[in-house]
């Protein structure tokens, strides 16, 4: 073999290494789920989303399917709410529009058996909080199995800071495809509206979103893609704690220790992060509008 030759294999050796070990993962973390993963880049920046079908099965199915069909390609954030939510995915922008799927049933809670793949965190009087990968959940204590019908209990999704809900009408089994990210944590949704998922990477630009019932000028959806169906070149390599991990328990015991035994999943932070991220960029910060003042905050995430 030449020497040319053997240059090029040992160059292109090392740059395979070199490419395998700028994505190896931090010790307690996995990669993001490419299944049920969302990407969605919009106006403001990119949002990554991780869905969990283990506690909304239906729900996650109609994201991915209108996702795949490119339906919230270029809809806006026709409503959004200063430390509440930013809600989107109406065809028509005023909160009235749907897919022409039919309607998805309220998944507001889950039943469960001791399988559930729950990382217990605290143990308020009666319940147990914790998460199901990134999610903070809340479910019955498993105790109750053995006097229920089914030998199951209940465990829902808690609407903390980056919660991924589906809105719906006064009808709860009206969701359809309007959903929404919230910009801070509101308990008064729970068990009222299906939570499905949490925002992994991009909090930072639900929180920039105008703000409006509508905004003027909304904020768009530009493209919304499921993460395996991205090139794998072009693909983001999402990385997060694995609640089941040992690191994640030490992030748990810093909380407790600052927070106090019963502390809120919302008070906890589950690290995520992406390894093939482009180098960050200034951006100046626009001067403030009117438009963007914050109005009162409404109930509920409601279609009209």
């Amino acid at each position: 073999m030449s020497l040319v030759k053997k240059s090029a294999l040992l160059a292109g050796a090392i740059a395979a290494l070199m490419a395998t070990s700028a994505f190896a993962l931090d010790p307690g973390y996995r990669l993001a789920d490419p299944n049920n993963t969302l990407v969605i880049d919009t106006t403001k920046g990119q949002v990554i989303l991780e869905m969990y079908p283990s506690l909304a099965p239906s729900h996650v199915e109609r994201m991915l399917t209108l996702t795949r069909q490119h339906f919230y390609d270029g809809l806006t954030f026709h409503r959004v709410i200063s430390d509440f939510m930013a809600q989107t995915g109406d065809p028509k922008g005023d909160g009235t529009g749907d897919s022409t799927l039919p309607n998805v049933k309220a998944e507001f809670v889950v039943r469960h058996d001791s399988s559930f793949p729950m990382t217990v965190a605290t143990r308020p009087k009666g319940s147990v909080i914790g998460f199901v990968g990134a999610m903070p959940v809340q479910s019955q204590v498993n105790e109750l199995m053995a006097i229920s019908n089914d030998g199951k209990v209940n465990a829902w999704g808690l609407f903390c800071q980056g919660a991924v809900g589906m809105a719906h009408s006064y009808d709860p089994d009206s969701a359809n495809s309007q959903f929404f990210l919230m910009r801070g944590a509101n308990s008064s949704l729970e068990k009222k509206y299906t939570a499905f998922g949490v925002v992994l990477t991009g909090l930072d630009v639900v929180r920039k979103l105008k703000i409006g019932e509508p905004p003027v000028n909304p904020d768009k959806m530009t493209t919304v893609r499921v993460l395996a169906d991205i090139p794998e070149a072009e693909r983001p390599q999402v990385e997060v704690m694995d609640t089941a991990s040992t690191q994640f328990q030490a992030v748990l015991d810093a909380v407790r220790k600052d927070k106090g035994d019963n502390f809120s999943d919302c008070d906890v932070t589950v690290p995520a992060k992406i390894l093939n991220a482009a180098p960050a960029t200034a951006e100046a910060t626009p001067p403030a509008t009117t438009a963007e003042a914050a109005p009162p905050a409404p109930a509920v995430p409601a279609k009209k």
